[in-house]
C-alpha cells in the first residue's frame, strides 16, 4: 500500500507538471482532442510509472536489509505429522452378574440348620441349610419297605406268568402295585430334597436373610449368593454408532472408585433400538480384577469405534469457516528467509473429533507448517515471522 501510494503521488506530480519529456500538459492534450497525442502521452506516463516502481522496489529492499525494526506479523506454527488415531465414544454403565441371586425356601417348616455364614465361599451343590421335613423321612422309610415287598411280589408273579402259571390279573395287579410304590418313593424324595438348601453355583454367601429357627414357607428369602466370576458391564450406546460397534470391539474400562483401568471387548451388541432414547445395549466382559470389582459398581467405558494408523490430527481451535461454510486453516510457506514465511489459506475436509482434536481427511500433508498463535490476525499472502514451532 505504501509503494502504491508513493507511485500515485509521483505520477500525479509528473502529470500536473507536464513533465516526462513532453511540452504539453495532460489537460491541454485532452482539450486538443488528438487521439495520437493522448496515446503517446499515456505511454510516456506508464514508462515513468514503471521506472518509479522499480526504483521504489530497490529502495524497499535496501531499507528492509538495514531496518531491523520493520513490523511483521508474529506467529507460532506446528508441523503436521501423521499419527495413530484411535477414536472412541464414552458411555457409562454398571457392573452386573447373572450369578447374583437370592435363594428362597421351597418347603414349609422350621429352618432347623444354617451351615454357612456371611462371606463364606461355597461350591456348587454344597448343603447350605436344612428345613424340617415334618416326618417325610419316616414316610420315605415306610414307603421303601412297602416298595421292596411290592417289587418281590411283582418279580415272583412275573416268573409264574412267564411259565403260564397264574392269571393275568394277578400279574398286572402286582406290576401296578410295584410301579405305584416306585412313584410314591420318587415323590417323597423330591419333597425331601426341597428341605435341603444347596448352592446353585460356586460363589460367596453375601447375606444371611433368615435366621436359624425361623418358620419359613415357599418363596421366603433365606440367603443371597454371589459369584464374582463372569461379570459384565451393561451400557447403552447411541444408535448412530451401530455400524461401528459390534461383538469384539475394543473397550477400555475405568472404575473411578477403585482408580483402576482395564482392557476388554464387547461380548454382545443388542439388536434392538430403544425408541425412548434411540440407543442399543452392549455387554462388556469384566476381566479378573482380584475380587475388588463388585456388582452394581459404576464404570466408564471408552468404546473404540474407529482406527487409522496414519491420521492427520490438529487442534479444533485452529479451524475457521468462510462464508461458504468451508473449513480452513492458515499454513506458513517458507519464503527463503530464516524464521519467515507467507501465510496461505488452505481449505480442509474435517473428519472425526476426539476432545479438542479433529482429524483432517484432505487439504493437509505431513510436513506442512500450520499457523497456531496469530492465525486469527493474518491474511492471505501476508509475510509472517515465525517465533516458535512445534
Amino acid at each position: 500500500m505504501k509503494k502504491l501510494y508513493i507511485t500515485v503521488l509521483g505520477i500525479a506530480f509528473l502529470t500536473s507538471c507536464g513533465g516526462g519529456g513532453g511540452n504539453k500538459s495532460v489537460d491541454k492534450i485532452i482539450e486538443s482532442g488528438s487521439l495520437n497525442e493522448m496515446k503517446s502521452k499515456r505511454s510516456e506516463i506508464v514508462q515513468q510509472r514503471d521506472e518509479l516502481s522499480a526504483r521504489l522496489s530497490q529502495l524497499d529492499e535496501a531499507i528492509s536489509k538495514l531496518d531491523t525494526l520493520h513490523k511483521l506479523a508474529l506467529v507460532s506454527t506446528m508441523r503436521v505429522k501423521d499419527t495413530l488415531f484411535n477414536h472412541y465414544i464414552e458411555v457409562q454403565g454398571n457392573v452386573n452378574t447373572k450369578q447374583n441371586i437370592v435363594i428362597n425356601a421351597e418347603y414349609s417348616g422350621i429352618l432347623t440348620e444354617v451351615y454357612v455364614k456371611e462371606g463364606q465361599d461355597v461350591q456348587k451343590g454344597q448343603l447350605l441349610a436344612k428345613i424340617d421335613d415334618g416326618g417325610l423321612s419316616q414316610q420315605l422309610a415306610q414307603a421303601e419297605v412297602q416298595a421292596s415287598l411290592a417289587k418281590t411280589t411283582y418279580e415272583r408273579q412275573k416268573r409264574l406268568w412267564d411259565q403260564n402259571i397264574g392269571s393275568e390279573i394277578q400279574f398286572l395287579d402286582a406290576k401296578t402295585s410295584h410301579e405305584a410304590q416306585e412313584r410314591a418313593i420318587a415323590q417323597l424324595k423330591d419333597q425331601i430334597q426341597k428341605t435341603r438348601v444347596t448352592a446353585p453355583f460356586a460363589g460367596t454367601i453375601d447375606d444371611i436373610i433368615t435366621d436359624q429357627g425361623s418358620v419359613v414357607a415357599p418363596g421366603n428369602p433365606l440367603m443371597r449368593i454371589v459369584s464374582l466370576k463372569n461379570m459384565y458391564i451393561e451400557a447403552e450406546v447411541p444408535e448412530k454408532y451401530l455400524p461401528s460397534v459390534s461383538k469384539g470391539t475394543e473397550v477400555q474400562i475405568d472404575f473411578p472408585v477403585l482408580d483402576k483401568t482395564v482392557s476388554s471387548k464387547v461380548r454382545q451388541a443388542g439388536n434392538y433400538i430403544n425408541p425412548n432414547n434411540r440407543s442399543f445395549k452392549i455387554e462388556v466382559d469384566v476381566p479378573d480384577t482380584d475380587g475388588d470389582v463388585k456388582p452394581n459398581l459404576t464404570a466408564k467405558l471408552k468404546v473404540y469405534d474407529y482406527f487409522k494408523k496414519d491420521a492427520i490430527l490438529i487442534p479444533q481451535s485452529l479451524l475457521s469457516e468462510n462464508a461458504k461454510g468451508e473449513q480452513y486453516v492458515y499454513v506458513a510457506e517458507k519464503n527463503g528467509k530464516d524464521s519467515e514465511g507467507i501465510a496461505k489459506r488452505v481449505i480442509v475436509t474435517p473428519g472425526k473429533t476426539q476432545g479438542d482434536i479433529i482429524e483432517i481427511l484432505d487439504g493437509l500433508s505431513p510436513g506442512d507448517h500450520i499457523i497456531k498463535e496469530g492465525a486469527r490476525s493474518v491474511e492471505e499472502g501476508q509475510v509472517v515471522k515465525i517465533i516458535a514451532e512445534k
